[in-house]
């Protein structure tokens, strides 16, 4: 099996391709930078420049499965220069290998796309099942409303889609987990706001483990990648604190303060999305960290 990533050299693409290896798949992946082009039997890198439209068609030799996980990251200031990168990096991307696959008949027969849990609208009482219709009217609603219809696209092309709806990745090598604890370490660590809002997290190995499962499963249709059992902010906060054995000693920050700091994109902080993981699990997914605490232990063991 070989399998084409977008993203490949990111976050979660890291732990992908990894995990690709360790199960004897091979990888050729998409990169807009010539320095990290690789050749290898079961690693080969292709230049692609989706602003010019420009792809190297080689990339889709031997490949049946996309894994796409391109998109410029949320956690910048969003000016509106940068919202218009951010929508553009997910929906130019798609339509890109969508037109290069249609022009030369490349048999793919499967997308496995990223998607995030900013399509559900903030609420500290629903519980959300991937058939609830009403997206969030923020910009993380409109950017994953747009990014779903882009690979929604591929349908059209007789090409199987699976969405995964990614929640609050832990990761000791990045995303959001190094920043929550950095203050914790200088014993200056608190909860965001009421603290009551739900965060719906994965560890970045079993997420790796879902994309490569939705692969091979041959999944279509959307699944929330997200563990069984969501936590409170301020749960999230005091068990990071537990596990790196650190007190809590400052009120809550408050939401006006994030927003000073941090501008509109503050709302990342402040969401709250309690999300099901259970159409995942009846497919036959089992997560290997389920509750908070073993993952945060396992995440932060060197720290």
């Amino acid at each position: 099996m070989r399998v084409l990533i977008t993203g490949a050299t990111g976050l979660i693409g890291q732990e992908i391709v990894k995990l690709c290896h360790e199960e004897g798949i091979a990888v050729n992946y998409l990169t807009t930078s010539k320095s990290k082009l690789q050749t290898q039997d079961n690693y080969k890198g292709f230049y692609w420049n989706p602003q010019k439209g420009e792809i190297d068609k080689d990339c889709f030799k031997g490949v049946n499965s996309i894994i796409n996980l391109v998109g410029a990251s949320i956690s910048k200031r969003w000016t509106d220069a940068y919202k218009k990168e951010v929508l553009e990096s997910r929906t130019k991307t798609a339509a890109l290998l969508k037109k290069t696959i249609n022009k030369n008949n490349f048999p793919v027969k499967q997308v496995v796309s990223a998607s995030a849990i900013g399509f559900y609208p903030s609420s500290l009482t629903n519980y959300y099942e991937e058939d609830f219709e009403t997206v969030s009217d923020t910009f993380l609603g409109e950017v994953v409303e747009q990014w779903e219809t882009a690979v929604d696209a591929f349908t059209t092309s007789g090409i199987n889609v699976c969405k995964l709806r990614i929640g609050l990745v832990l990761s000791q090598k990045g995303g959001a987990l190094p920043e929550i604890i950095k203050p914790m370490k200088i014993g200056a660590g608190a909860a965001f706001g009421s603290g009551e809002q739900w965060q719906s997290w994965i560890h970045i190995e079993d997420l790796a483990r879902l994309f490569v499962y939705a692969a091979k499963q041959d999944l279509t249709g959307i699944y929330n990648a997200v563990a069984p059992n969501p936590v409170t902010n301020s749960e999230l906060t005091k068990t990071a604190a537990t596990v790196l054995s650190r007190s809590l000693i400052l009120p809550n920050i408050p939401k006006f303060a994030m927003k000073l700091v941090l501008g509109e994109m503050h709302i990342i902080l402040f969401e709250s999305q309690r999300v099901s993981s259970q159409k995942i699990e009846q497919e036959g997914f089992d997560f290997k960290y389920h509750h908070l605490k073993p993952a945060l232990q396992d995440l932060l063991a060197l720290n």
